[in-house]
């Protein structure tokens, strides 16, 4: 028995050596299969291909890069349409109306037949060698459609004022009582309000253009969002613009018409 059990075990390890020296014998310790590339097969068979070893580490290396396919770019990249709507409309409406406001002052500052407590505002005052409006020195007021009064806020800035007033363009000619002055507002002669009328019209057509280059920046703005803005909404917001530009260019044209008016009947 004892016999029987030792020839067995003799002949397993004989067995296990034997598939030890076929492993060895089957395994190629060559430079070319260290380097993880083994030798070209036969051409039957197909193109050289990288010991398994080798294709783990390659890929494990492309992986650990973290790249990523154009066409992973592509799907996380999602296009964001922006509402350009309101910024447009307010940045026109606020360009057209300083345009409307500039105009009225420009108006103001014209004489007519009738007297308004505007028309001294843009004077220049020079007084204790600083030069100021004149509707900082004194509150303009209308007595009657011909005459204003001038009341300075210091007493003794009536000479400098009477001096400001009868160098301007205006034409008139204020005369002190007591502490204020009285400007008695002259009749338009013909040629006066013909020129005045010229003034009028360019200072209308100049502000038209100022209203109508307002409206061409907000259009090429909608242009330049191409695709990011619906083309729809791009149509709207056009549309929308063009009304907002017929609306001052009606209000420039109803102050000059009031201007013109206001001089005819001076």
């Amino acid at each position: 028995m004892a016999m029987s059990m030792s020839l067995r075990r003799a002949i397993s390890c004989r067995s296990v050596l034997l598939r030890r020296c076929i492993d060895l014998r089957s395994r190629d310790f060559s430079p070319a299969a260290r380097s993880g590339v083994l030798p070209d097969p036969d051409p039957r068979i197909g193109p050289p291909f990288l010991a398994p070893a080798e294709f783990v580490r390659l890929n494990a290396r492309g992986f650990a890069k973290g790249k990523k396919s154009k066409d992973d770019s592509a799907a996380g990249s999602v296009d964001v349409a922006t509402d350009i709507g309101p910024s447009v409309k307010e940045a026109a409406r606020s360009q057209m109306d300083a345009a409307v406001v500039a105009l009225s002052r420009e108006l103001v500052k014209l004489r007519t037949g009738r007297a308004s407590a505007g028309m001294l505002d843009h004077i220049i005052v020079e007084t204790s060698g600083v030069k100021m409006p004149l509707n900082r020195l004194a509150v303009v007021s209308v007595l009657d459609p011909k005459t204003l009064s001038v009341n300075p806020y210091d007493p003794n800035t009536v000479k400098e004022l009477e001096k400001a007033i009868v160098s301007s363009p205006l034409g008139l000619n204020p005369q002190v009582d007591g502490q204020r002055l009285i400007a008695n507002i002259p009749p338009l002669t013909k040629e006066h309000m013909l020129a005045m009328t010229k003034v009028v019209t360019k200072s209308c057509e100049d502000v038209k253009q100022s209203i109508r280059r307002a409206r061409q920046k907000a259009l090429d703005t909608i242009k330049k969002a191409g695709s990011s803005f619906p083309k729809d909404d791009a149509k709207k917001l056009e549309k929308e613009v063009d009304e907002l530009t017929k609306k001052f260019v009606k209000s420039a044209e109803e102050l000059c018409k009031a201007k013109e008016k206001e001089m005819i009947s001076g």
